[in-house]
C-alpha cells in the first residue's frame, strides 16, 4: 500500500488521473481542468512516467509537444479509483448527487462499481476478511499475520510475476 500511494496518493496525482480516465492528454488541458500550477503539474506528470503509469507520445504536428497517455498499469488503476470516486459520491457529495457519472458507451447504463466478492459471488464485508502475509511477505509481516501462504495465493503470485 505504502508503494501504490508513493505514486498516486496525494490530491494532484488523483486528480490528474481522473482527467486522464476522461481523456484528456495535453498538459496545458490538464492544467485547466485540475487547476493546478505548471511547476505542480510537471512534477506529478513526471512520476507518473517514472513510474510507468503514463508515457509522453510525441505530438507529430507539434514539435516539441507531448501528449500524456495511460498505459495498461495506469488504465490498471481504474477499478481503484472507482472504488475511491464511488466512496466519495456516496459519503461526500451533494445531496443532488455526485457531479460525474460513468456508463458503458455501448448500452448507455450506469457501470456497476467494484465490489469485493467471495468465490461464491457473495458481498464481502471487512469482518469477512482475512488479513495473512502474501509470497513476498518480509519477515516482520510473516510475524505479524502469521507463515501459511496458500496454494491459491502462490499460484496468483507466479502468475503476476509472469505479467510483468
Amino acid at each position: 500500500m505504502a508503494r501504490a500511494m508513493g505514486i498516486v496518493g496525494d490530491r494532484w496525482t488523483i486528480l490528474i488521473l481522473r482527467e486522464a480516465y476522461y481523456g484528456v492528454t495535453r498538459f496545458d488541458e490538464f492544467e485547466y481542468y485540475v487547476g493546478v500550477a505548471p511547476n505542480i503539474l510537471s512534477g506529478r506528470l513526471k512520476k507518473l512516467v517514472d513510474a510507468g503509469v503514463m508515457t509522453r507520445v510525441p505530438i507529430p504536428q507539434h514539435s516539441g509537444r507531448f501528449e500524456y497517455v495511460l498505459t495498461e498499469k495506469g488504465r490498471d488503476f481504474f477499478p481503484a479509483y472507482l472504488a475511491l470516486k464511488k466512496w466519495g459520491d456516496d459519503w461526500l457529495a451533494e445531496p443532488g448527487g455526485p457531479q460525474v457519472v460513468f456508463r458503458e458507451r455501448k448500452a448507455g447504463r450506469a457501470i456497476i462499481y467494484p465490489k469485493l466478492l467471495d468465490t461464491s459471488g457473495k458481498s464481502l464485508r471487512l469482518e469477512d476478511v482475512e488479513v495473512i502475509p502474501g509470497p513476498g511477505a518480509v519477515p516482520f509481516n510473516r510475524s505479524r499475520f502469521g507463515s501459511a501462504i496458500s496454494v491459491d495465493e502462490a499460484a496468483a503470485e507466479a502468475s503476476r510475476r509472469k505479467r510483468k
